[in-house]
């Protein structure tokens, strides 16, 4: 950016030139051109580790995605998921923390949201079968974004494996649901496993086994990986930061102290946790699990004096608007206060990205990462073991050693 241009500069990126895209108005371009001027696009490794069975695109298959998802992810649907999330923020804290006096906190919150993601897509809640189905997913997390070398023993071979094996385990459970729902043992509306397997499409067609598979692979590995990479970072920064922390304590305990014992969360007290919410939009600002996404250019155009050719890649990066003080003054101090009334400049913060490929789990995400919260104040204080723990990115940012804990239960 100091070298180009502070809006936009051109570079190499897998392979393909691609401009990237550093300001506000940058990213209102791509996310309000979306279909237009360019289109979704993803390296190559991303097809072979995500092959669809339907032999389309990863662009058409996504396409597909968000049609069916609007109807499980709309607001309605997620309140009755609240009581759900809250119930296993519970199970979880009981299994996982409360007989520990240090913990490392990035393994387990990913314990947690794949635990959520595959009770709430395929119903599948017992802690075993949800820790022998989370190996995989490591492996398949770390060879997403890494060379492409089909060689044995690189990332990219190893996640390849990975996706066969996941996939050869849900078509098991895809076909025993079928079973189920034929002699209406399952519910159609009990998750999303049972919304594909009933919904046509506009010819009427019903999904593929193997069909239904990817897509479920790809809403596991979108739905746990970035909310746990984001509850890490605010545990992190609530470790830091005591006065942040006292005041989401103060704002949790009044929630915990107004419920019946035994009652679980509901939708109007998540709307009482503002503060909590402005904390983690902050994290979120600070260390975005995305780092960005690409656009491919369907026409030629022109923008900020280039002439960007059809075909070529664009870029847009979370940092760029994220830490630019024109946006944020003094960017790189911790202020939730950021988001109150109408919060940042629009187009400036963009964690779920923009525009119609806006990220369509953002509210999920939100009430996953509140329950979890709520939970965690109501146990806990806690600090850091490693005071300098450095931060790597793999592909999203985390402390390099998981984040461990020491944790202080609260006397009441």
């Amino acid at each position: 950016m100091a070298k180009f241009s502070p809006r936009a500069f051109k570079t190499s990126l897998f392979g393909a030139p691609t401009i990237v895209m550093c300001s506000a108005p940058g990213n209102k371009f791509l996310f309000s051109n979306e279909n237009k001027l360019v289109t979704a696009w993803w390296p190559a490794s991303i097809n072979k580790i995500f092959p669809s069975s339907t032999q389309t695109s990863s662009n058409e298959e996504m396409k597909k995605m968000r049609k069916l998802l609007p109807q499980f992810l709309r607001a309605e649907a997620l309140h009755r998921y609240i009581g759900i999330m809250d119930s296993i923020a519970q199970r979880h804290f009981e299994s996982d923390w409360e007989n520990q006096k240090e913990i490392v906190a990035f393994p387990l919150s990913k314990m947690y949201t794949f635990w959520l993601a595959c009770r709430l897509f395929i119903s599948v809640e017992d802690p075993e079968e949800v820790a022998t189905f989370s190996q995989p997913f490591e492996v398949l997390a770390t060879g997403i974004f890494s060379i492409p070398v089909d060689l044995p023993g690189t990332p990219f071979n190893k996640a390849i494996k990975a996706s066969n094996l996941i996939r050869k385990k849900l078509v098991e459970i895809i076909k025993q649901r079928k079973k189920d729902l034929a002699e209406n043992k399952a519910s159609p509306t009990q998750d999303i496993l049972s919304h594909m397997l009933l919904t046509p499409d506009e010819d009427g067609n019903f999904m593929h086994e193997m069909d239904i598979a990817d897509k479920i692979l790809g809403l596991l590995v979108g739905g746990h990986d970035t909310a746990s990479a984001t509850i890490t970072f605010i545990i992190k920064y609530l470790a830091e930061l005591p006065h942040v922390y006292d005041e989401v304590y103060k704002e949790q305990m009044e929630i915990a102290k107004s419920k019946a014992p035994g009652e679980l969360l509901n939708w109007e007290d998540l709307q009482k946790m503002r503060y909590s919410w402005n904390v983690a939009c902050e994290v979120l600002r600070l260390a975005p699990p995305l780092q960005g996404a690409f656009r491919e250019a369907i026409n030629d155009f022109m923008y900020a004096g280039f002439s960007i050719p059809k075909g070529w890649k664009l870029y847009w990066s979370a940092h760029s608007t994220h830490r630019n003080p024109e946006y944020f003054p003094n960017p790189e101090k911790f202020d939730p206060s950021r988001f109150e009334g109408s919060g940042p400049a629009p187009y400036s913060f963009v964690p779920f990205g923009g525009g119609p490929r806006m990220c369509p789990g953002k509210e999920y995400a939100r009430l996953e990462i509140l329950a979890f919260m709520h939970n965690l104040m109501k146990r806990f204080r806690w600090e850091k073991l490693l005071p300098d723990e450095k931060i790597v990115v793999n592909p999203m940012p985390i402390p390099e050693k998981g984040l461990p804990v020491r944790l202080y239960r609260h006397k009441n």
